[in-house]
C-alpha cells in the first residue's frame, strides 16, 4: 500500500516535538521510524536515520565514535548486540555515555517483530541526586541510597506499566479481531474443558440448532445441546478429550438437520476440546440425490440387457402357446394355455415397470402453491377409495408456495394412499399430514387405521419386488416412491402407530420465491397457434398476457406502463428475437427478458441470446414457465 506523504509528514513533525529520542526497528533490523532528537543525541549521519538503515551499521558507527568507551573487539561487540536484538526482550536500563551524560534506555518489542526504543537524557536528575548526597549532611548515606534506589525503581516501574498497558491494548485488539472472525464464521465454534463445561463460544449455536441458547459459556455439554444430541456426541468427545481428533456427521434428532462436527484436542489444556460444527443438510440432500441417480444408472445397465432377453423369451412363449392352441388338445388344456398367456402378459407389465423405475428420470422442481396442490390431489385420491374409507388432509406449512416436482409428488402420494386403502379393507381412515420441520424439511405422513406393517414388511418393504399382496402386487410401488424421494434428496421411513401403519416422507424444504401479484407479460411469436398455447399456460399460472405477432408490434407494446416481462421467439419472420430484445433492453433496462426457440444450442442465434437472457426450449409446459417467472433475472 502506498504511503500518504501528508500523513507521513505530519507524523514525523509530531515525533520531532517529543523531547526524548525515539527509534523503531523492524523484524529485519532495519530502521522504520526515528525522530530528530535521536539523530542529534547520538550525532548520527543522515544515511543512518533514513528508513531502511541497518541496525548493525548504526551500532558500528556508535562504537567507533566512542559511544561505548574503549571496545577491544568491535566486530564481536556488534555481533553480540545484534544477537540480543534478534531475541529482543523488554528492558529498562540507565547508563553514562562517553561524553559524561546519563541516559535511560527503555525498549519494548512490537507484536509483528522489531522493537521501539525511547532514550531519555536524565543527566539533570543524576546531578540532583549527586548534589543531594553531597549537601545533605542530615541524611544518612543509607537513606540517600534508598532514595536513589526508589527513584530508579519508580522509573523502571513506570516503564513496565507502560509496556503492560501496550501489551494489554494489543491483546484486547487481538481478542476483538478473533471474536469478530469467529462471529462471522457460518459455523458454531466452541471450547469445552475437561469437566465438559463450555469456556468459549461464538454464539452461533442457535443458528445451527434452533431452540438452543446462544450464550452457553459456563453450561455443561448436556445443558447446551440437550440430552439427546449430547448423547450422540459424547463418545466422540471422550476420545477427543483423551487426545484423539475426530470428525462426526450425524442427524440432529429435533430438527432433522445434518450436522458435521470436528473435535480437536486442546494441546494447552489437558482434557480440553475445540468443536467446530457446520450445517451440511443441503450437502447431504444433494449427496443422497446423486447416490440415487448413480444407483438408477447402475440398475439400468444391469437390467436393460436382461429385460431385452426376457422380452424375447416371453415373445417366444406367446408364439409357442399360439401354435399349441391350434393343435387338437385334451380337455382342460386350453385353460392351461390361457393361464400361460396371462402370466406372459403379466411379465410384460412387470418389464414396463422395471423400465420406468430404472429409466432416465429427472426431478424438476417448480413453484407449487401447496393449498392448490392439495385441492387438486384430494378428489383424485378420494375417487380411488371405497365408501367406508375416508381421507383427511391437514397442512401446517407457513410458506404459501414451495419448490416441488408436483407430478412426482402426486404419483408418490397416490401410491401411498392406495397402499393404505389396501391395508385398511372396507372401513377406516387415511390421514395425510404436511408440516414444516424447523424450516429444513417438508415432512409428509400418511397414516391409516389398518393392520399395520408386519416386522418383515418394516425390514423389506422398500426392497424391489417385495409384496404382501400375493399375485396382485408387483412389489415395486413403495420402491418407486422411495426412488422419487431419494432423487429429490429426501428420506422415507416406515413405522406403526397405535392405530395402524405410517409412512413418513421428508423432502428438502425450499420456499418458492413466487411474486404475490400477477405479472403483465408481452408474448411475441409470429405463429398464432404457438401464441395461443403459451398464452393459455401463462394465464393458467395467474398472469396477464399481451400478444404481438411481429417485432414492430412488440416495439410499440414494450412502452406500455406496468409491463414486467417480454417473452419472444427467436425467429420472427424477417427479423430475430435477439435483436428485438437487445433494442428493448436499451430502452427499458428494468424489464425482464427471455427467449424461446426450437433451435439447437450450437446455433449462433441461440448462443447469442443465451449469453444475455434465459432461453426456453419448445415445446413449453407450465412448470418451465413458472420456474422462469420466479427466477431472479438481471435485465
Amino acid at each position: 500500500m502506498a504511503r500518504d506523504p501528508t500523513t507521513e509528514s505530519f507524523t514525523r513533525a509530531g515525533l520531532n516535538l517529543i523531547q526524548q529520542a525515539l527509534s523503531i526497528y523492524d523484524a529485519d533490523l532495519r530502521l522504520a521510524v526515528s525522530n530528530r532528537p535521536f539523530q542529534e543525541m547520538f550525532g548520527l549521519p543522515e544515511h543512518l536515520v533514513t528508513p531502511g538503515a541497518r541496525f548493525d551499521e548504526t551500532l558500528r558507527f556508535l562504537v567507533t565514535h566512542g559511544e561505548y568507551g574503549e571496545v577491544d573487539d568491535v566486530d564481536a561487540f556488534v555481533q553480540t548486540r545484534v544477537d540480543q536484538a534478534l531475541a529482543f526482550l523488554p528492558h529498562y536500563l540507565e547508563r553514562v555515555r562517553a561524553n559524561g551524560r546519563a541516559i535511560s534506555v527503555e525498549g519494548s518489542p512490537l507484536p509483528d517483530g522489531g522493537w521501539v526504543t525511547v532514550y531519555t537524557d536524565i543527566t539533570a536528575v543524576k546531578r540532583q541526586e549527586a548534589l543531594l548526597r553531597a549537601r545533605s549532611e542530615e541524611l544518612s548515606d543509607q537513606v540517600l541510597t534508598h532514595t536513589e534506589e526508589l527513584a530508579l525503581s519508580n522509573r523502571r516501574l513506570e516503564a513496565t506499566i507502560i509496556q503492560l498497558q501496550e501489551a494489554k491494548a494489543a491483546l484486547t485488539e487481538m481478542e476483538a479481531r478473533t471474536r469478530l472472525v469467529t462471529e462471522m464464521t457460518p459455523a458454531h465454534i466452541g471450547h469445552i474443558d475437561a469437566r465438559g463445561i463450555y469456556t468459549f463460544t461464538n454464539r452461533r449455536l442457535s443458528s445451527l440448532l434452533p431452540g438452543r441458547a446462544s450464550d452457553i459459556i459456563g453450561r455443561t455439554f448436556e445443558e447446551a445441546l440437550g440430552d439427546e444430541t449430547a448423547a450422540i456426541l459424547r463418545p466422540t468427545l471422550a476420545r477427543a478429550s483423551a487426545g484423539e481428533p475426530a470428525v462426526l456427521e450425524f442427524t440432529e434428532p429435533a430438527s432433522g438437520r445434518r450436522i458435521r462436527t470436528a473435535f480437536t484436542p486442546d494441546e494447552h489444556a489437558d482434557g480440553g476440546v475445540y468443536l467446530l460444527s457446520t450445517d451440511v443438510t443441503e450437502e447431504a440432500q444433494a449427496r443422497t440425490a446423486l447416490e440415487q441417480t448413480h444407483k438408477r444408472e447402475l440398475a439400468a445397465q444391469l437390467t436393460s440387457g436382461l429385460a431385452h432377453d426376457f422380452a424375447n423369451l416371453l415373445t417366444i412363449i406367446l408364439g409357442l402357446q399360439a401354435r399349441l392352441e391350434k393343435l387338437p388338445l385334451p380337455h382342460g388344456a386350453h385353460e392351461l394355455t390361457g393361464a400361460t398367456r396371462m402370466a406372459v402378459r403379466r411379465g410384460g407389465l412387470l418389464l414396463d415397470k422395471i423400465a420406468n423405475m430404472t429409466g432416465a428420470r429427472e426431478i424438476s422442481p417448480a413453484p407449487v402453491v401447496v393449498q392448490d396442490f392439495l385441492a387438486g390431489f384430494t378428489p383424485l385420491a378420494e375417487a380411488t377409495l371405497p365408501d367406508g374409507v375416508t381421507l383427511a388432509v391437514t397442512c401446517n406449512i407457513p410458506h404459501p408456495a414451495l419448490m416441488l416436482d408436483a407430478g412426482s409428488l402426486q404419483d408418490g402420494l397416490l401410491n401411498l394412499v392406495l397402499n393404505a386403502r389396501d391395508g385398511i379393507g372396507d372401513a377406516g381412515e387415511i390421514t395425510l399430514a404436511l408440516r414444516d420441520v424447523q424450516d429444513t424439511w417438508l415432512e409428509i405422513t400418511v397414516d391409516d387405521t389398518g393392520r399395520g406393517f408386519s416386522e418383515t414388511a418394516l425390514r423389506q418393504a422398500l426392497n424391489p419386488f417385495f409384496t404382501t399382496k400375493g399375485d396382485e402386487g408387483s412389489g415395486l410401488g413403495l420402491t418407486m416412491v422411495y426412488d422419487l424421494v431419494k432423487l429429490a434428496g429426501g428420506t422415507m421411513a416406515l413405522s406403526n402407530t397405535a392405530q395402524g401403519a405410517r409412512v413418513t416422507l421428508r423432502l428438502p424444504l425450499r420456499p418458492a420465491e413466487a411474486e404475490a401479484r400477477p405479472r403483465l407479460i408481452l408474448l411475441v411469436d409470429d405463429i398464432s397457434e404457438i401464441r395461443a398455447h403459451v398464452r393459455d399456460l401463462l394465464t393458467d399460472l395467474g398472469h396477464q398476457v399481451i400478444e404481438a405477432a411481429t417485432a414492430e408490434e412488440a416495439q410499440t407494446l414494450a412502452d406500455l406502463p406496468g409491463l414486467d416481462w417480454v417473452l419472444s421467439d427467436i425467429h420472427l419472420g424477417g427479423t430475430d428475437g435477439v435483436a428485438l430484445l437487445r433494442d428493448i433492453a436499451q430502452r427499458h433496462p428494468a424489464l425482464r427478458l427471455a427467449l424461446m426457440t426450437s433451435l439447437p444450442p450450437d446455433d449462433p442465434l441461440f448462443a447469442s441470446g443465451a449469453a444475455r437472457w434465459p432461453v426456453l426450449r419448445k415445446t413449453l409446459d407450465g412448470s418451465v414457465l413458472a420456474g422462469l417467472l420466479t427466477t431472479k433475472v438481471t435485465p
